[in-house]
C-alpha cells in the first residue's frame, strides 16, 4: 500500500541559546515573522517562526531531552538554504543584523549566485538564487 505524501510538510526546528535574541535576529536578518511563541518565566522561548512561504521552529536547548545548539557542540550539521531573488541584499542584511560572513555572495560555477553566514547562534545559512542563463 503507497502512503499519500501530498499532505506532508517538514519543518526544521533550530536548538538556540538566547532564544529571545535569535527570535529579535532572525527578524531583522531575514525578514521573519512570528507565528507562535510560548515562553516560561525563566526566558526559555518555543518559536514557529515564518520566512516567506516556509515555517520553522526554534526553542531553547535542552541538554536534558538531548536538543543541544551549535554553540554547545561547537558546529552544527545542517546548513538552511535561503533562495531569494537578490542574494546581494539579503546577505548584507543578515551581515548587518549581526551574522557573521562565511563566504561573500558570488557567481559559481554551478550555476548560482550563492554566500555563506553564520548567524550569532552558530547556524549556517547559504543565501543565494540560481543564475538564468547561465549568469
Amino acid at each position: 500500500m503507497e502512503q499519500d505524501l501530498s499532505q506532508l510538510q517538514l519543518s526544521m526546528m533550530l536548538s538556540v541559546r538566547r532564544s529571545a535574541e535569535a527570535v529579535a535576529f532572525y527578524k531583522a536578518a531575514f525578514g521573519a515573522e512570528v507565528l507562535f511563541s510560548l515562553g516560561d518565566p525563566g526566558g526559555s522561548l518555543v518559536v514557529q517562526m515564518r520566512l516567506g512561504q516556509r515555517d520553522f521552529w526554534l526553542a531553547e536547548e535542552s541538554p536534558e531531552y538531548s536538543n543541544y545548539s551549535p554553540e554547545t557542540l561547537g558546529g552544527g550539521t545542517v546548513r538552511m538554504i535561503l533562495t531569494v531573488p537578490d542574494p546581494d541584499a539579503d546577505f548584507a542584511r543578515a551581515v548587518a543584523a549581526g551574522a557573521t560572513v562565511v563566504r561573500p555572495v558570488q557567481d559559481e560555477d554551478y550555476g548560482w549566485r550563492m554566500g555563506r553566514v553564520v548567524d550569532p547562534f552558530g547556524h549556517h545559512w547559504e543565501i543565494g538564487k540560481p543564475l538564468s542563463d547561465g549568469r
